[in-house]
């Protein structure tokens, strides 16, 4: 779940919790699904701004060193890069 569809179902859950009158679907306690649909909604943003968060990037760092045939010189190649996929 995305920011976007939490907000989403915050938005819709609060429309079905005060902005909708009771009793419009029989048999369906449209405040309950609303508050319901709003707690999703912001555990769903909570986890998503975590998961988000700059600090789970992973960086990899790779050190290669080559001694060159021609003139017998080592070479030193640094490469550094993100450890996602």
């Amino acid at each position: 779940m995305r920011i976007g569809s939490s907000i989403f179902l915050i938005a819709i859950g609060a429309i079905l919790a005060w902005a909708i009158t009771p009793g419009l679907i029989p048999y369906v306690d449209q405040t309950l699904i609303g508050y319901i649909l709003m707690a999703v909604g912001v555990i769903g943003l909570i986890a998503s701004l975590v998961l988000a968060s700059p600090g789970r990037t992973r960086r990899v760092s790779e050190t290669r060193s080559v001694v060159d045939p021609n003139t017998g010189e080592r070479i030193v190649r640094n490469e550094s890069r993100d450890g996602s996929l």
